[in-house]
């Protein structure tokens, strides 16, 4: 079984599926390699204990099944769906990033998951001035049939979902879906579960740390077709997001500020580095206009993944021969593969294991590297 493969899970699939991800060390690549290698998620969770032993872990915690289904049966008393890759209401578009996550929560009106979507993303703190475009820019937008996605934050976030609420908008959570932050958006949130979507891919009960921001801003960004920046700062989440939305290949666009206001650093930033100045929406629009119901450009596709499921069991002196030459540096598979000799098969098997065990790290475009002892 291929993970992105079009299907509607069962409902016992759904459960062993979130067990498989709430797993501790078990992220969206090691998710994919596990049902590939064992075919089914509940295959894959009789293998852990056993592949993590042999990367070197000494425990590793499964969730049990009674503590996903308290999850699920919360997900249903507030109006939430677990909605799986490959099923109808995943976001098109999410499907074809680097590592998508296999399943999210969302509560709201899920076919606006379905529609042509654009992000714009911005300042926390922002200007009055930025405020003011941030609301023009998603509104008029929204009448040219877009639905905006954004993080929920404040400032131009919240901008963004309050200006396109009557057209469609999506609101990515870095926490559960039960924990939207900040707190003063909490009114913002209850409305976009009515009229909108809110969507993530934490579980319930998550309380957003700064290393799930990131993890945020790629949904916002695989999501869209687009994404604007109004207004950041040279350090801010917004750049991560403009980052991340050129690696897929989505197009990305800032609006000028003046060289005197520190908030807009960032994004003059941008347009020198080669994002499309806009003054106004209908640049967006015609820039948008030949993509909408397309493929953007540079989209990935839902990769195939390794063939793991004849795999020759790796030797401790093929385990040894990785760890070694593995480093805190980020080293692509396939250079892994001609430095160590090993089959491919064999190679993904043993990054797996080391996965499992919390010994290595995955990063955009197949790289890995060491997790030094500590990190």
């Amino acid at each position: 079984m291929s993970v992105g493969r079009a299907r509607r899970l069962s409902d016992r699939q759904r459960l062993a599926w979130l067990r498989l991800i709430r797993t501790d060390n078990v992220g969206p690549a090691t998710f994919r390699d596990l049902i590939n290698r064992f075919g089914s998620a509940e295959a894959a969770l009789e293998a852990l204990p056993e592949l993590a032993k042999r990367g070197g872990a000494r425990k590793l915690r499964i969730p049990p099944e009674a503590e996903v289904v308290a999850e699920i049966e919360l997900a249903q008393r507030l109006g939430a769906s677990f909605i799986a890759i490959g099923e109808p209401e995943y976001p098109p578009l999410l499907t074809g990033i680097d590592h998508p996550p296999p399943i999210i929560a969302a509560r709201g009106r899920l076919e606006l998951l379905r529609e042509p979507a654009f992000g714009i993303v911005g300042a926390r703190n922002a200007s009055l001035a930025a405020t003011k475009l941030a609301r023009r820019f998603a509104a008029e937008l929204g009448r040219e049939g877009l639905i905006l996605v954004s993080g929920l934050a404040r400032g131009i976030d919240a901008a963004v979902h309050q200006a396109s609420l009557a057209t469609g908008t999506i609101g990515v959570l870095a926490g559960g879906l039960d924990k939207p932050y900040p707190p003063e958006n909490d009114a913002l949130h209850a409305a976009l579960c009515e009229e909108g979507v809110v969507l993530s891919e934490m579980p319930f009960g998550w309380s957003p740390r700064s290393r799930d921001f990131p993890r945020r801003n790629r949904i916002v960004a695989g999501c869209s077709y687009g994404l604007l920046v109004v207004e950041a700062a040279i350090r801010s989440g917004s750049l991560i997001s403009a980052r991340l939305a050129n690696e897929m290949g989505r197009l990305v666009f800032a609006i000028p500020g003046s060289p005197l206001d520190p908030r807009a650093a960032g994004t003059n930033g941008l347009i020198k580095q080669g994002a499309s100045l806009v003054t106004e929406t209908r640049d967006i629009v015609e820039a948008l206009a030949p993509l909408i119901g397309k493929l953007p450009p540079n989209y990935q596709g839902a990769e195939e993944p390794p063939d793991l499921s004849s795999a020759p069991a790796p030797e401790d002196d093929d385990r040894m021969r990785v760890v070694d030459a593995l480093t805190v540096a980020p080293v692509e598979v396939d250079e892994l593969i001609r430095f160590t000799g090993l089959m491919p098969a064999q190679i993904a098997l043993i990054l797996l294991e080391l996965d499992l065990a919390g010994r290595i790290e995955r990063h955009p475009g197949g790289k890995v590297s060491l997790l030094m002892q500590g990190d």
